[in-house]
């Protein structure tokens, strides 16, 4: 690891977050949702860390990967099977979620696995879609909770509008 750099591990789950820092093992959880996510950004930002770690699982990590990536944190996506060969290597047999972000963290500090940054104009691409995709989560949940206090008349017009914003969202 280069000076005084932490690397960080991010074990992801639908729900939650689970983040370490390697050397220090510092741990802590964050709610998989696009406040923590932003919340998550600006605090690791903060923290200048070598590299951030998040395993590859099948999309789930999509979302996190493409707001770190626009905060200009260094992430790297792994393959799990290299981070459970290594956790072996290492004798760390348990497995629990914030075990998971420790074994990451710690992968990253001593394999460094390679950082790919995203070009400035993808980069500018990927925060405006970033932004709109969180703007219509919003307005989603905005929606729903319109719908719990109207009328069944205008409770249809909302679910169709409900329906346009997920249809945006994808």
């Amino acid at each position: 690891m280069k000076g005084e750099e932490p690397s960080v591990g991010i074990d992801v789950s639908k729900s939650v977050l689970d983040v370490s820092l390697y050397p220090s093992g510092k741990t802590w959880q964050v709610e998989y949702s696009p406040l923590g996510i932003t919340a998550l950004a600006e605090e690791l930002a903060d923290l200048g860390p070598a590299v951030v770690v998040v395993e590859a699982t099948g999309g789930l990590e999509m979302s996190l990967t493409a707001a770190l990536s626009v905060a200009g944190l260094p992430v790297a996506v792994v393959n799990p099977k290299r981070v459970r060969d290594f956790a072996r290597a290492t004798g760390r047999l348990a497995k629990t979620d914030k075990l998971d972000a420790q074994v990451l963290a710690q992968f990253g500090a001593m394999v460094r696995p390679p950082i790919r940054p995203l070009p400035d104009a993808t980069r500018q691409e990927l925060r405006a879609l970033v932004t709109r995709r969180q703007q219509l989560l919003e307005m989603i949940t905005a929606e729903k909770n319109r719908m719990r206090r109207t009328t069944p008349g205008v409770r249809h017009r909302i679910e169709v509008n409900i329906q346009f914003l997920r249809e945006q969202l994808k």
